[in-house]
């Protein structure tokens, strides 16, 4: 059994660094591709759904209003007049009295995403036909919205998504996360993009056409969808629209996290990426080479010479990813973090296996084989999100 076991283990593990050959291949690509200089800049929209108040949202938000580009306008969603996020955007008006900002107020949403709903209201609204969509725990630098018009200007192109870089705050979970995301997700998009082009998108910031948005089904076909951020970049390609992953990194500004906080997250993740690309998910048990590889050194410590080059290949797709691409200094700093990120990823994946159910904001959902979820705790019409 122990033997079976072994060459099992070595067959994800060579498959793992195949993978990470593919992640070096993958970033050299990704960074040989940059937008015109002298683009068009047409007008922008900018939505931005709110929740509360989060860690250093005044700055996040404030990064929009000081955006280098000559015509957008903000607009800001929350689901009732008293939520203290609306206070922060009053603020940042007054501070920045040149800038086109609007508010909406949206009510509780009818149907499981809330950001959906707050998006929907908010493109109901929108005056241009170029539209940026990005959470509440996004920053930018004031380039954003010149970069992204600079990659618009290729007329196929519908939807942009940008790739991020997770920001953590002091948890070491967090940290660990924030090490995860920039270097084992980040691979997976980036190898994703070189096997089959981009065919998804990424949450935080998205950039898309108006014309996309009506042609794919408008924001009411992505309401009941858990991942709308990635089935939104699948419709639009299948609708015959460029996608493509942004030149322009946006910072994610993810928190903290205690232990059980965070192993909810991972799950929630982890649930909803199995529901939403089922074969996907199983083939990221080659983005974790570490654990496979360790795991097989002890039941064959002969074969250590795999491990060792495993460990080396690791850091260099690491490197790759969170420093050629990203520029994260947590990751220059912390890079020690990954052999633990990688085990505590893998379990996680093992546990995205078992279960249907994810819990957010205090509410319970579950989540179907088509990637939509709905609300199981006894509420109606209460968003995720």
């Amino acid at each position: 059994m122990s033997s079976a076991a072994a060459v099992v283990l070595l067959a994800v593990t060579v498959g793992s660094l195949v993978y990470c050959g593919l992640t070096l291949v993958a970033a050299r690509r990704y960074l040989c591709v940059r937008p015109p200089a002298g683009a068009p800049q047409p007008p922008i929209s900018v939505l931005k759904p709110l929740h509360g108040v989060d860690e250093g949202l005044e700055e996040n938000l404030e990064s929009y209003f000081t955006q280098d580009y000559p015509a957008f306008e903000l607009l800001f969603a929350a689901r009732d007049a008293g939520d203290p996020a609306l206070a922060v955007v009053a603020r940042l008006c007054a501070r920045h009295p040149g800038v086109a900002a609007r508010t909406f107020v949206t009510g509780e949403p009818p149907y499981p995403n809330a950001k959906v709903y707050s998006l929907d209201r908010m493109f109901a609204g929108a005056r241009h036909d170029l539209l940026v969509m990005s959470d509440s725990d996004v920053r930018v630098s004031p380039d954003l919205l010149a970069t992204v018009a600079a990659e618009f200007a290729d007329p196929p192109l519908g939807l942009a998504t940008c790739p991020y870089r997770a920001v953590p705050g002091p948890s070491i979970w967090s940290t660990l996360e924030a090490i995860g995301l920039n270097t084992e997700f980040l691979s997976g998009v980036l190898v994703a993009r070189l096997l089959d082009g981009m065919k998804f998108a990424l949450g935080p910031t998205i950039a898309a056409r108006r014309e996309v948005l009506v042609r794919i089904g408008g924001f009411d076909r992505l309401s009941r969808y858990l991942a709308e951020d990635f089935v939104m970049g699948q419709f639009a390609a299948e609708a015959g629209y460029g996608v493509i992953l942004s030149s322009y990194v946006v910072e994610h500004r993810i928190g903290s996290q205690g232990f059980a906080a965070n192993v909810r997250h991972r799950l929630r993740w982890n649930r909803s990426t199995r529901r939403s690309r089922p074969w996907g998910y199983v083939g990221q048990v080659f983005t974790n080479p570490l654990p496979p590889a360790v795991l097989m050194t002890l039941l064959r410590p002969g074969w250590w010479p795999v491990l060792a080059l495993t460990v080396v290949l690791r850091g260099a797709a690491g490197w790759a990813a969170g420093i050629a691409v990203l520029h994260d200094p947590l990751v220059r700093r912390r890079w020690y973090l990954m052999p633990l990120q990688d085990g505590v990823s893998f379990l996680a994946w093992l546990g995205g296996f078992f279960g249907n159910t994810i819990t957010w904001r205090g509410r319970t959902y579950s989540v179907k084989k088509d990637g939509t979820f709905e609300r199981v705790d006894g509420g109606q019409g209460q968003g995720a999100r």
